[in-house]
């Protein structure tokens, strides 16, 4: 796995993208900050070597170069799921990708349902901590001592002066935001009335299907994580109807406005 990602890593440089210190993981229907950057250089995925293709259409697939508040960022507009049929290892692989062209913070965005009978669609949960529901880790198998240690530290796999940072931002510019657990569920299916149970019970606040195998790999290398998810909906097991996809998008949509403006305005602290 080295050997690829110091090729991925060379290709990319010799392409201009070179002394990033913020990494940037754009969720489903969270594409919009794209239109804050000034982009520099943009990559579509297929024509860097050993990246994965993004296959969920709300997902663009391109490596972008820019400023954000006059910050140099490195922004996936668009990621990688477990459920596409990937391994953990790709999912990860643009995070160590990332470390090596000298990111040190990642911002990670989602779009997740809604637990926490206290939270409305179309609002911001800081992530605080999560919980690991899929079937894997993407450390399992041989470590590569370069890449970081054998067993990883996770007491604070989201960085607490981020999070004071993002509440700070949040409360200055009149956003509303909840503080909570993220649960990363399978996929691609949604999840039934008695999953829903089970994963309040587990002390989540909000469910998806991404995030924690890049959070685990950012940590395994020493990268700092602020994470936000978009509630779409609330996932309530007595109150439960058919989902809309279309309806989802809407949320995440009215609710990225504020997503953007705190990024924005995280990017210009750092």
């Amino acid at each position: 796995m080295f050997d690829k990602i110091k090729q991925t890593t060379e290709y990319l440089t010799d392409n201009g993208i070179t002394d990033v210190e913020t990494g940037i993981i754009l969720g489903t229907g969270l594409g919009g900050l794209i239109n804050y950057i000034d982009v520099e250089k943009s990559i579509d995925y297929r024509n860097i070597p050993n990246f994965p293709i993004a296959t969920v259409e709300s997902h663009s697939g391109k490596l972008i170069l820019g400023k954000l508040q006059g910050k140099s960022v490195l922004v996936m507009s668009g990621r990688f799921h477990f459920y596409e049929g990937y391994s953990m290892q790709e999912v990860t692989f643009p995070i160590r990708v990332m470390k090596m062209l000298g990111v040190e913070t990642l911002f990670v965005s989602n779009a997740a349902g809604g637990i926490n009978p206290d939270y409305e669609p179309a609002s911001l949960m800081i992530i605080d901590d999560h919980i690991n529901m899929l079937p894997g880790n993407p450390l399992v198998g041989k470590n590569e001592s370069k890449l970081g240690p054998r067993f990883v530290d996770m007491s604070e796999p989201y960085d607490k002066i981020l999070i004071n940072k993002m509440e700070q931002i949040a409360n200055r510019l009149d956003i509303k935001v909840n503080k909570g657990v993220y649960v990363s569920w399978i996929g691609p299916s949604l999840e039934t009335r008695a999953e829903y149970r089970f994963i309040k019970l587990m002390g989540a606040d909000a469910v998806g299907m991404s995030t924690v195998p890049e959070v685990i790999v950012a940590n395994h290398m020493g990268i700092k994580v602020a994470a936000v998810s978009v509630i779409t909906d609330l996932c309530d097991p007595d109150n439960l109807a058919p989902v809309c996809i279309d309806d989802l998008l809407a949320n995440a949509a009215i609710a990225e406005k504020n997503l953007i403006k705190l990024f924005s305005e995280l990017a210009k602290q750092l």
